[in-house]
């Protein structure tokens, strides 16, 4: 059992912990993700690493209220004990070798692109951040990004946070600019992903993507985070989650994470009042 050592709602549906892993934090690099339990006969869930303090001991992870293991860990406070936390697993993002990078995230992928956003800073890449949000009050790690970008770019869907916009209009504005990136980095929905792909895929700019699908063991062996890249079948657990964002079938990827939602909806329906009564 990790106790949880940090708790802090960001948002109204985004919640971080920080959690006492010292064996996980030693070896956890951006872009890898742990799976963890909450409760003997909970399930399994990834969630990704989105820092880490390896002389602290502890790991962070960021995370948005979805289904009833979301919002059960989301009603647990400093103090308690999540039942199993385990990784770091996934292949870290490959950050070496870029002189400039831009790097995109969506809503609470933006948890996801910090830790990655922050390496490539830590090794004297040039950092161009460009972080999309519906609206202002979803914004989280504003000022994480800045404090390691060499520029900040803030979108939002209804304008009252930085630019109105999509980050694929900056993204393009950037481009048009004369900006020559070594590689775009895209980390949030599906669809965000896919139209970011779109739009580098014609300027010939390499593109990596962070792929979350449906996952349950972590080793490749159940097939449950498949999905094809390149016409090739691909395990998003032991093969990435980073894949080159060109060859990804970003159709295939939604309708396979849509499956469950009207399941997760109800799982959370029925047990977040349960679960509240449990930890009374």
């Amino acid at each position: 059992m990790n106790k949880i050592v940090y708790k802090e709602n960001i948002n109204p549906a985004v919640t971080l912990m920080k959690v006492d892993a010292p064996l996980i934090a030693k070896k956890a690099e951006p872009g890898q993700f742990i799976i963890l339990r909450v409760g003997e006969d909970g399930e399994r869930i990834p969630l990704t690493i989105a820092d880490y303090d390896r002389s602290g001991g502890t790991v962070t992870i960021i995370f948005q209220i979805v289904g009833a293991t979301t919002e059960k860990l989301s009603l647990l406070n400093e103090g308690d004990y999540i039942t199993d936390f385990v990784g770091p697993l996934g292949k870290p993002t490959e950050t070496e070798g870029y002189g400039k990078v831009a790097v995109i995230g969506g809503g609470v992928g933006c948890a996801i692109a910090y830790p990655v956003a922050k390496k490539l800073h830590e090794q004297g890449a040039e950092v161009f951040s460009i972080v999309g949000f519906r609206n202002k009050d979803l914004v989280i790690l504003e000022n994480e990004f800045k404090a390691i970008s060499d520029k900040y770019i803030l979108m939002s869907d209804d304008g009252t946070a930085g630019t109105k916009g999509l980050v694929t209009d900056a993204l393009k504005a950037l481009i048009d600019d004369g900006e020559k990136f070594d590689c775009v980095i895209a980390i949030g929905p599906l669809i965000m992903m896919k139209f970011v792909c779109l739009l580098t895929r014609k300027y010939g700019i390499k593109t990596i993507v962070s792929m979350n699908p449906i996952m349950i063991d972590g080793t490749g062996m159940c097939g449950g985070c498949r999905l094809t890249v390149g016409g090739v079948t691909k395990f998003a657990c032991v093969d990435g989650p980073d894949f080159d964002g060109h060859l990804v079938d970003f159709d295939e990827a939604m309708s396979r994470g849509s499956i469950y939602k009207s399941d997760e909806t109800k799982a959370r329906e029925e047990h977040c009042m349960l679960f509240k009564k449990e930890i009374k």
